[in-house]
């Protein structure tokens, strides 16, 4: 079977590894020169309840994702303000790493290769076509092109383009597969009639930092710094994606993480009243490039679907990551994708689908976050297992902890241990 995967980021390079894995052949469609979208400008994992995810996801067989970031993490278990046991892995080493290893696995990865359009026939995607005209078929589709762009959304709902990793006038505006498929998506909102949310963080060019900034920033990972008093913006602190960073601390403090650059924890900070704080008087941003007037905006294209993350009214469309949901998050992510991934290959198997249950972290914010989607105030609010909301039931539930043995017990209490590393398919079939 042919499994096409459109969206070459944290997700859809876990479903295709997945999906590989169990038996399918697998072709991955990127539509910038990069894959990992976010991930290249990212860094942060295992930071609260995505400790949790992580080893559910190892415990499961799908954890070589987090295993490649834990290879290269320049800091392990740092605190920040609400954040405990973070890992930062290094931005400016991840991306050639992950891309040998999916093509090592073989995959099928088609870099600069933008989808513009779907083929139908009945309830079913019979294939895509690229921008150069290309046409390719598969028998399942998975569909992980984030939620983020074209330049208009980041114009009308934000601050206009902010020259962001994802490069949309270079490589094209991003196209919702589920929308041309003929799916009405659904959008977040952050007040009435506002929709969409500025991502939560940019990035510094390191260098361009006082060397005292730096020397603290390579030994202990985070440097926090006071905002000057006539400097503080609370208000702005409602316009971000990351509700888990939304904490005044964020409003009142510069905080800056060690990602291989320095990782500024806002939305978007004037350059001007930046370089008024000691240590950054030369400060420089490397994404987005207009990060002193604002940020790229995301959760403006979900697609409607079910627990085993299949889209509405889409007999053989899956999707994963932001595009499945209002997740934040590279963990989320790799979560939502690795499902999505597997039950494509049932799907065309003829099999029954897979709905991870609640007891696990992954299942219960797949299915938490998905019922609410359907409510207004559950647009307005972002889901990941890091903070804000989620994290809040996590620890309601008693579903997070840091003990291995207990994660490993939950997984296999459940005989979902190795479930991900299984060949589903006959490699003589």
């Amino acid at each position: 079977m042919k499994v096409i995967i459109v969206g070459a980021g944290w997700s859809g390079i876990a479903a295709a590894i997945v999906a590989k894995k169990v038996g399918a052949e697998v072709i991955l469609l990127e539509k910038t020169d990069l894959t990992l979208g976010l991930g290249n400008v990212g860094g942060i994992m295992r930071n609260n309840g995505r400790f949790t995810a992580s080893e559910e996801l190892i415990a499961m067989g799908a954890g070589e994702l987090i295993e490649l970031t834990d290879s290269i993490s320049r800091h392990k278990n740092i605190n920040f303000p609400g954040h405990k046991h973070a890992w930062l892995y290094d931005v400016n080493k991840i991306e050639p790493i992950i891309r040998k290893y999916i093509e090592d696995l073989g995959i099928e990865l088609h870099i600069t290769s933008r989808v513009s359009d779907v083929e139908k026939e009945g309830d079913k995607i019979k294939g895509v076509y690229l921008s150069d005209g290309t046409y390719i078929e598969g028998d399942v589709f998975i569909e992980t092109t984030g939620s983020t762009g074209p330049m208009g959304n980041c114009l009308r709902y934000g601050n206009g383009c902010s020259m962001c990793i994802l490069r949309c006038p270079a490589f094209g505006p991003r196209i919702s597969i589920s929308a041309r498929a003929g799916v009405d998506d659904l959008q977040g909102e952050r007040e009435d009639d506002v929709f969409g949310a500025f991502s939560g963080s940019c990035k510094l060019s390191k260098e361009s930092l006082s060397e005292e900034v730096k020397e603290k920033l390579n030994e202990e990972g985070v440097v926090i710094l006071k905002v000057p008093t006539e400097d503080i913006n609370l208000d702005k602190l409602k316009s971000k994606v990351c509700q888990q960073y939304a904490l005044k601390e964020f409003a009142e403090n510069i905080i800056l993480l060690d990602t291989g650059e320095a990782k500024l924890m806002t939305t978007y900070y004037p350059l001007e009243k930046l370089r008024k704080i000691k240590g950054l008087e030369l400060a420089k941003y490397v994404d987005p490039y207009a990060g002193g007037k604002g940020n790229s905006i995301r959760y403006l294209s979900v697609a409607p679907r079910t627990d085993d993350m299949k889209v509405k009214g889409i007999d053989n469309l899956f999707v994963g990551g932001e595009k499945s949901g209002l997740f934040v998050g590279h963990t989320e992510a790799i979560c939502t994708g690795t499902l999505a991934g597997y039950n494509a290959v049932r799907y065309a198997l003829g099999m029954p689908m897979l709905i991870l249950p609640r007891s696990t972290v992954i299942g219960d914010i797949i299915s938490y976050a998905n019922y609410k989607l359907t409510t207004k105030e559950g647009r307005r609010n972002r889901y990941t297992f890091a903070g804000a909301e989620y994290f809040n039931r996590m620890k309601e539930n008693n579903l997070y902890t840091t003990d291995l043995q207990v994660i490993q017990d939950r997984i296999k209490k459940l005989n979902l241990d190795g479930i991900f590393s299984y060949r589903l398919v006959s490699s003589d079939s």
